[in-house]
């Protein structure tokens, strides 16, 4: 091979991986900005739902999946948009099990996270019962309630999967919880899916079980 013919080849072979890297920072930049399944949340607090919500002000819920990395960034914008609301809500973070798990599974180190944040209750939804009531399909949905029952907001805390900071789910429950009128009253969420093929319900397993 000629001098020239080498200099063509090494160009051709820097094109080539250039394309490669633009490829796939395009995939990761398109997964990370896909939505996931929005909720079909009902309008009113499900009458059969085994959690009790605030009797006298707004519940906040979030439904998530403990080995789910991308929940991680909603739960820290879980604890940052509490941090600066003046209306505390009742906020329970609610983490799924499926049936074929073993013991201990959903105490993974998200759930400690939520634990940790001051005033939040950490339940387990045994089959994800609690989400099917809820009409929830992706890890990170947040859903927020008055003290009527009625349905404020369905959407996600994050911009985007796994990112932290500034987003429009966030400033909109910041907004509901301080008593203004938020343009929006829903917003995308992005995580990972709560079920898979192997979390069908299992005939007895209607249960929820707290921290």
């Amino acid at each position: 091979m000629s001098r020239r013919q080498g200099a063509i080849a090494l160009v051709a072979g820097g094109v080539v991986w250039l394309a490669v890297v633009a490829v796939g920072l395009a995939a990761i930049m398109d997964y990370d900005n896909r939505p996931g399944a929005a909720a079909h949340a009902p309008i009113h607090w499900p009458p059969d739902s085994r959690i009790v919500p605030a009797a006298d002000g707004p519940t906040l819920v979030m439904l998530a999946h403990p080995r789910c990395d991308c929940t991680r960034a909603s739960v820290g914008e879980l604890a940052e948009l509490l941090a600066r609301v003046r209306i505390r809500p009742r906020v329970i973070v609610v983490f799924i099990k499926p049936g074929r798990v073993g013991p201990e599974w959903e105490k993974s180190a998200l759930w400690q996270m939520a634990a940790e944040i001051p005033g939040v209750t950490v339940v387990r939804d045994d089959q994800g019962l609690e989400a099917r009531r809820f009409g929830v399909e992706t890890s990170g949905q947040t859903l927020l309630y008055g003290a009527d029952g009625g349905l404020l907001f369905a959407g996600g805390a994050t911009g985007a999967r796994g990112k932290a900071g500034n987003n429009v789910g966030r400033s909109t429950l910041v907004s509901l919880l301080n008593g203004e009128r938020p343009a929006t009253a829903s917003t995308p969420v992005f995580g990972c899916p709560l079920f898979g093929p192997a979390d069908a319900a299992e005939p007895d397993g209607d249960h929820i079980h707290g921290s």
